[in-house]
């Protein structure tokens, strides 16, 4: 495997082939004095304007969640990366993900608010016309407009493109005619713009920019649901709804280009807002643990207790390194593509598209590390914790829906994987060179050589090896499917929860080798001890996902033959993962939370 060049960046996927450099990565610890800002503004927003009347927004009283909206407005916390000419405070693409963030832990308002910043106004921020942005955009960065998204409908919800609402220009000319309904609509009672998609003439999949008030526009009841209570979801019904021609958004038959684009920026999103609530929960579940007693002992003296804050801290911490490592990657894009002559729109999307394969890897794993904290949290709480007298049973209802929307994990996973075979079929990545290697790898005598005794040489080798697990499932998975792969679709996901521990173990183990570089080996034992574990523990599920795969295609001396190879590729050397979890959950409490 080459080390990454200095001057050029990893593409998408390419870490998956290549070394990464840790001195390149962007860890959390690198915010800069402002986004530092920004996170505490966020913070100190939930804190004093939303968890106090949490209640009264799940309610739904009329009117609050849209003037909280408009507060968050007049903060500048809807705006962050749109541009200044449009009402905006142009600020990059890390900050705009740690206002995601920060806002994160406020349950419906969350909800409310990323629908609203991201769905609600990219479409027509990045595919609207010059006056079309300048009618809208500014209204909607300052709050006072609300945005919608208008997608999904009663039988297409993964399948967005087998939607059945239809749009037919007037004989005048002067209009389309839509004629339909959506389902699911976040923000969709209160909202004041909606991008909405149809189809001309029965085929041609396009986006259009409806405004609440349009003769033929109506909407249903309030949904009555498990979780995010408080957040405004209805249907919406186009009966001969009349939407000016100018208001067509992007080209015509070309609303797919619209749809999946900004779903790439918002599936990481949902990860960092799937953060921002998973640190609330799990120092709400510490502290309880701290004062309640049984016993005459407080449970978090109980190693049961601390095995289950110690793995909140590990995934969360992990999923944060992971999480920031990508946001670099597509600002770095963002810029590269704005120096060589690209739009705005064009440049953010570039970016979002070039690193889709992580977005997806990233939805999956933070929608599945809150419903994690927000799980053990209700434990650790015992029967209070299914008291609604306590937040945190609020946390894991509200948890649930995040595996489910922006595309379900299941969908995520088959993307993944999907993305990275599509590029290395265009040649965009080279996975075929790096496979063959490996291949011949297992027909080789294993080499035991002098070890390289640096700093992280084992856990460089553990990843090194796991990609190598990924390149030969994968690689013996094409050739032995090849066509039928598609309909594989339990393989795909092995395969993608294999790239997924890998992407994320390496990000921690990049994390740590730069803090440790800044600060020493003695300030980062607990960040070591995160790593460490999750290595450790990522070597027996990527094993487990590799054998699931090759069992269900592979049989006779080649099967036995992969399964020594998984064994040596997933190999690690023992480690005390109890003492790490007792480390890590010692500082947990005496911090009084999550505060790595």
């Amino acid at each position: 495997m080459e080390t990454a060049k200095q001057a050029k960046a990893l593409q998408g996927g390419e870490w998956l082939i290549k070394e990464s450099n840790p001195f390149e990565t962007f860890i959390p610890e690198d915010f800069n004095e402002e986004q530092r800002m920004v996170m505490d503004m966020c913070t100190q927003f939930l804190d004093t304007e939303v968890l106090p009347i949490i209640e009264r927004i799940d309610k739904l009283e009329p009117g609050l969640m849209p003037s909280l909206v408009e507060k968050a407005g007049e903060q500048g916390l809807l705006s962050t990366s749109f541009p200044e000419q449009y009402g905006g405070l142009g600020k990059d693409f890390i900050t705009s993900t740690i206002v995601n963030e920060g806002l994160g832990g406020g349950h419906s308002f969350s909800v409310a608010i990323a629908a609203h910043t991201g769905i609600g106004s990219l479409p027509i921020l990045y595919f609207g016309t010059e006056e079309q942005k300048q009618k809208y955009i500014p209204k909607l960065a300052s709050g006072e407009w609300k945005g919608a998204y208008g997608l999904t409908e009663p039988n297409s919800g993964s399948d967005a493109l087998g939607a059945k609402t239809t749009a037919k220009l007037s004989d005048d000319g002067k209009y389309y005619i839509l004629n339909g309904q959506k389902c699911w609509i976040t923000n969709g009672g209160f909202a004041d713009v909606y991008t909405v998609f149809a189809k001309i003439d029965g085929d041609k999949f396009t986006g259009f920019i409806v405004e609440r008030g349009f003769e033929g526009f109506t909407q249903g009841p309030e949904e009555h649901k498990m979780g995010i209570k408080g957040s405004s979801t209805v249907q919406l019904y186009f009966q001969d709804c009349k939407v000016p021609v100018e208001n067509v958004l992007g080209e015509i038959g070309r609303g797919h280009i619209i749809a999946f684009n900004i779903l790439n920026i918002g599936r990481l999103k949902l990860c960092a807002a799937a953060l921002g609530g998973s640190k609330r929960a799990a120092t709400t579940s510490i502290q309880y643990a701290i004062t309640r007693e049984q016993f005459k002992l407080p449970i978090a003296k109980f190693g049961a207790i601390k095995h289950k804050m110690a793995e909140m801290a590990i995934r969360m911490w992990v999923c944060e390194s992971a999480l920031y490592r990508a946001s670099k990657w597509i600002d770095d894009k963002e810029h590269e593509l704005m120096a060589s002559g690209k739009t705005f729109a064009e440049a953010l999307l570039g970016a979002a598209e070039e690193y889709a394969i992580e977005c997806a890897m990233l939805k999956v794993y933070g929608s599945e590390v809150l419903d994690y904290v927000v799980d053990e949290g209700v434990q650790i709480h015992g029967g209070n914790g299914f008291s609604d007298e306590y937040v945190i049973s609020k946390a894991y209802r509200d948890s649930r829906i995040n595996r489910i929307y922006e595309g379900t994990n299941e969908i995520n996973r088959l993307l993944t994987v999907d993305m990275v075979l599509k590029r290395a079929m265009k040649g965009k990545l080279d996975l075929m060179g790096p496979a063959m290697a490996v291949q011949k790898e297992l027909m080789s005598i294993p080499d035991f050589g002098a070890e390289d005794e640096g700093a992280f040489s084992k856990e460089l080798k553990y990843i090194a090896n796991f990609k190598k697990a990924i390149l030969m499932v994968a690689g013996a998975a094409v050739q032995k499917l090849m066509m039928q792969l598609e309909k594989e679709q339990e393989v795909l996901m092995n395969i993608a929860d294999m790239a997924i521990e890998t992407y994320n173990a390496e990000s921690a183990l990049l994390r740590v080798m730069k803090l440790t570089e800044q600060k020493g080996a003695a300030a980062t034992q607990l960040q070591s001890d995160i790593m460490k574990t999750y290595l450790y523990d990522a070597a027996d599920r990527i094993n487990k996902s590799g054998k699931d795969a090759l069992n269900s295609f592979a049989d006779g001396d080649e099967l036995r033959m992969m399964h020594i190879g998984l064994k040596r590729f997933t190999k690690v050397e023992p480690y005390n993962t109890k003492d790490a979890r007792r480390r890590i959950s010692e500082k947990l409490v005496a911090d009084n939370g999550y505060h790595f």
